[in-house]
């Protein structure tokens, strides 16, 4: 058998609590239930968007690399830099493209220039316009096929090597000056990881 235990009086000094009402017992679990729902909803909520935005990305990085042939648009400049291809302002029908292996990187560009421009790009690699040598077509049929690329519209048509030594890259350059003031440029850099 066990014994029951005496139970204090409550403290003359503590006032007497009212017996809770039907309303304040609802209110009580409604707040209850507000805080549960705060507490699991909203970290289960964060988790759903980061959820989504993490995959959003991965699609879109998946579709970036998965492209094939060339996407209007600058290059990033990183890009730029790592080729070593300076398209200058003002520039416009931008496009390129970039492979990657385990053996060579390369990246193609076109882009439409002014005068000024195409002499600032050839600049921006170390030379100048005596450099082009008229009907040289210097960018391979296997870079052709990949890009699309048909040197056989109205021309003349003028192109270079630029040769570097590893891990600089070597450009083939192809230019068309059907209009001189608006010359055409097609660019492909290569570099060996």
């Amino acid at each position: 058998m066990t014994a029951s235990l005496p139970r204090q009086a409550a403290s003359p000094e503590e006032p007497q609590r009212p017996p809770e009402t039907p309303g304040h017992k609802a209110k009580r679990r409604a707040l209850t239930l507000l805080i549960i729902v705060l507490l699991i909803g909203v970290p289960a909520g964060y988790l759903v968007i980061s959820a989504n935005q993490s995959r959003n990305s991965g699609k879109d990085k998946e579709s970036k690399y998965s492209a094939t042939g060339l996407a209007e648009g600058w290059p990033s400049k990183v890009q730029r830099r790592l080729y070593q291809v300076p398209v200058p302002h003002p520039a416009d029908r931008i496009a390129y493209y970039e492979t990657n292996n385990w053996k060579t990187s390369r990246l193609y560009v076109q882009f439409r220039t002014n005068s000024a421009g195409l002499d600032s790009f050839l600049e921006g690699m170390g030379l100048n316009r005596e450099a082009l040598k008229k009907d040289d077509i210097s960018i391979g049929a296997r870079d052709r096929k990949i890009t699309g690329w048909e040197f056989t519209g109205p021309g003349p048509w003028s192109g270079l090597t630029h040769e570097q030594k590893n891990p600089a890259p070597t450009q083939d350059v192809v230019v068309n000056t059907a209009d001189p003031n608006f010359p055409m440029i097609y660019v492909v850099s290569r570099t060996v990881p």
